[in-house]
Parts: structure tokens; sequence; C-alpha cells
């Protein structure tokens, strides 16, 4: 098989070496070129017809978001961006995954070399799976606004016209969430549509420690739900979304007649942490008919027996299909486990669950 061609875009010196030398240990990837900024990586495209860039955030001459927008409206490619694990560096990186970049690495702020090596097998996992996502053109250049529906938690947007609401749902029903590569792009397609009177939504997103808070608010921004990380003991509420926080595992649990989030520091669960695997198994056990299921955009099985289990308990599973994801590998082992009811288009699935949600019976009723 010929093996993946990768140019690392980076203007330290230190981390273009270290990226050139980790790439360069696999048997399946090579590094044909090593840029120190946009300019000069623009030329090497052109010549060298790269499979995977990585990208740094923060450039001389050109910073990374306004190349990559120029890349993904021009020649479309997979990207992997190189962050830094600050809130600002979150901000950007959220920016650059709404452009159309298929992943990101968080580089150490401080012990590079030795941060960068102990992240190797992640770097290069994350750029085979780069080489076989589906990219998209980027239509809007850098700076313009998002599409968003409804109102936003800040901003007016009026987009779809006015509806009855849904049937009171109250606290027993509860729509779960799990996702990865590309995923935060298709929970926001999936959480904008959604109505204040939203039943509460918990969500599995593979992120690092640092970017789910930014994620959190991000959304909160364009959804007219209330979005944040989910908190140890908090009470589970409709109209609200609920986010695992990076590094941490979350599941949902019962303490009397309300559903809480327990958010606690246990061992990565097929690798993850967070992991959709915890979330739904959670969901199973303590939700039984009354859980909602979505599987998402995202590389590997985390999650898809549990989904399983999910269903066999009584829920009602939607996995996103394989032409509107960027990997289909979580959705794919999902279908493949018998967890799906209806696999469809990711822009399908908000409107199908609203749709079911106003045409079923809320559930079973538990004093809140």
């Amino acid at each position: 098989m010929a093996k993946i061609k990768v140019i690392v875009v980076d203007d330290s010196a230190l981390v273009r070496s270290l990226l050139t030398e980790i790439i360069n240990r696999q048997k399946d990837m090579t590094c044909i070129g090593a840029a120190s900024d946009p300019l000069v990586a623009r030329e090497m495209i052109r010549e060298l017809n790269p499979d995977v860039i990585t990208l740094d955030v923060e450039m001389p001459r050109m910073d990374g978001l306004e190349f990559l927008s120029r890349l993904m409206r021009l020649r479309p490619m997979p990207v992997v961006m190189v962050s830094t694990l600050t809130e600002q560096g979150a901000e950007t990186t959220l920016r650059a995954l709404e452009m159309g970049a298929v992943d990101f690495v968080a580089k150490p702020r401080i012990g590079v070399s030795s941060g960068l090596n102990e992240l190797a097998g992640d770097i290069v996992d994350k750029i085979r799976v780069a080489a076989a996502a589906h990219v998209k053109r980027l239509a809007a250049p850098l700076g313009a606004a998002s599409a968003t529906a409804g109102t936003a938690n800040g901003a007016a947007t009026p987009a779809e016209p006015p509806r009855a609401p849904l049937p009171r749902v109250s606290t027993e029903k509860i729509i779960c969430i799990g996702s990865s590569t590309g995923g935060t792009e298709a929970i926001r397609e999936v959480l904008v549509p959604m109505p204040p009177d939203a039943p509460a939504i918990v969500i599995t997103q593979h992120m690092p420690p640092g970017f789910t808070t930014s994620f959190a608010n991000r959304l909160n921004t364009l959804c007219r739900i209330q979005v944040q990380e989910a908190r140890h003991g908090e009470r589970i509420l409709p109209g609200h979304a609920y986010i695992a926080p990076g590094g941490r595992q979350f599941r949902i649990d019962r303490n009397g007649s309300n559903y809480v989030a327990v958010v606690e520091d246990t061992e990565p669960v097929n690798r993850h942490r967070p992991s959709v695997e915890v979330l739904f198994k959670s969901a199973a056990r303590v939700l039984g008919p009354n859980a909602l299921g979505i599987m998402l955009t995202g590389m590997g099985a985390d999650g898809a027996s549990a989904m399983r289990e999910m269903k066999d308990a009584g829920s009602y599973n939607y996995v996103q299909d394989e032409a509107s994801c960027v990997v289909f590998g979580m959705p794919r082992m999902a279908i493949q486990h018998g967890a799906a009811h209806e696999v469809l288009p990711l822009t399908q699935i908000a409107p199908a669950l609203l749709a079911r949600l106003a045409s079923t019976p809320s559930g079973v009723r538990h004093r809140i």
C-alpha cells in the first residue's frame, strides 16, 4: 500500500523536527515536507500533493486559521491542527474544526520534546484517520457568520417558523449523544434546532482537558437550550445539554426521583476518558425506555456495544449515515451491533428526533 504523505506546517524548528521524526517512524506514512509558515506550505502543497497536513495555529506571515480557510475553500484536504493547551488555543481550535479541520493535537506549552513523544501514538492515529476522512469544501471565507437556527443564548437569530411546544417531558426523557472525530460540528447540527422545552441532553465527545469548557460555551451562544460542562452531582434538567468534561468520565445516575450527573476520575474505557461506553451503559441501566440514543461521526468502536444495551433496555436509537460522517467508525460499529433503529444523514437526525418526541408519549412519569 502507498504510504500516507504528510506535510508538517509549524513555525517551531523543534516541533517540525519532532513531528517529522514521529511520522517517519511509521511504516505506513512519510513526511514529505516541513514548512515554517503557510506561504512556504502553499508551494509545498502544490508541488508535493500531500494526503494530510499538520497545521500549527499561531504562525508568522499568515495565521493558521486564515490559511486553513483559504485551503478548505480552494483545495480541500485533510488537516490535523496542532493547538496549544490554553483558553485561546481552545477557541481557535474549535473555529478550525468548524472550518473543516478533521481533528487536532494539543501540544504541551512546556517540555515540548517529551510531550510530543508521549503523544506520538495519538498523533499518528489522527493522521491515519484524517487520511481516510470525508473532507468538504468550505463555502464561506474566514470570519463569515456561522449558520444558526433559533434564538441563541446571547443573540436573537430567528430561523425556524413558530411551532407548537413539545409535550411536557419533565426529566424522564433524556437524549444521549456519543461522538468523536468530526463530532464537534455534528453535535452543533443536532443541538441548534432543539427548542427550549427539549428533553435534557447528555453528551460524550472525545476531547482532552482544557477544551470542553470552550466547546460548551461556544455551543451555548448558538443554541436555545442551555449548554454547559457536566458537574458532579448536578441535577439533569430539561432544556439543558451537559457535556462530559475532558479527561473525566461522565455517566448518569438516579438520586431519589431525579436524574443526576456523575463526573469522576476513573480509568479510561476503550482508551477514552471520557468514554461513550460509560455514558451509554449508564443510560441503559438507569433510563431504559426513557432514553433516546444518538451515535455521531467518530473513529473506533467506543459506545457501540453499550448502544445495543440501550436498545435492549428500550431506548430508541439514531445513527449517523456514512455519507454525512467525517469518519464512519463508531456509527458503523453501532450498526454492526444491531443498535440502530434509524440510520440517517446528519441533517435529518434532529428533525426525526423532534417529530418522534412530538408524536409519542413523554414516558414514565417521575415526580420532580
